[in-house]
């Protein structure tokens, strides 16, 4: 339990670490002249992709479980997130070339703002929850990884897919 007390407080601290450079990057001041000095203009059709991959991962790994194949059910898991960190590289990288978020320009605001306010909360939130998950699987801590999985797949799914939804409501 001594060393389930350190991981937690890591988890803590990754996911405020992670939450708070994703706000710089996309609402805090640049370096003058690093927006534009690299050619990040393909970086949202990338991570739209590599949402739409980790939801495909994230139903073929339930589907997994569900059947009982638990070696494959960690190998896909643990695929999904790898996807979601490269996604979150990916994401930083472009924040940080490209001034701010892109402005939506359609006829729908109110629905994109309730999926882009909701996307923002709960991509916080799955931070964490993605951590304890991956963490409670690691450690065969197998009751509290169950637990906390029926919390995260929802959430993780939510944030995918509307990461995609958003993707094509700006492009």
């Amino acid at each position: 339990m001594k060393n389930d007390a350190f991981w937690v407080k890591i988890i803590y601290v990754i996911s405020v670490v992670i939450s708070l450079a994703v706000a710089f990057l996309i609402l805090g001041p640049r370096p003058e002249g690093i927006e534009g000095s690299l050619d990040v203009s393909f970086l949202p059709f990338f991570n739209a992709s590599i949402n739409g991959l980790t939801t495909l991962l994230l139903v073929l790994g339930y589907y997994l479980i569900i059947n009982k194949k638990r070696e494959a059910h960690k190998i896909v898991m643990l695929t999904s997130f790898g996807t979601s960190s490269l996604f979150l590289v990916s994401y930083v990288i472009y924040h940080w070339f490209k001034s701010g978020p892109k402005p939506y320009q359609g006829n729908h605001e109110t629905i994109y703002y309730f999926i882009l306010i909701t996307h923002i909360i709960l991509a916080a939130i799955i931070i964490p929850l993605a951590l304890f998950t991956l963490y409670r699987g690691w450690t065969s801590q197998l009751k509290k990884h169950r637990k906390i999985a029926r919390i995260t797949l929802p959430i993780w799914l939510y944030v995918s897919v509307t990461g995609v939804m958003i993707y094509q409501m700006l492009y």
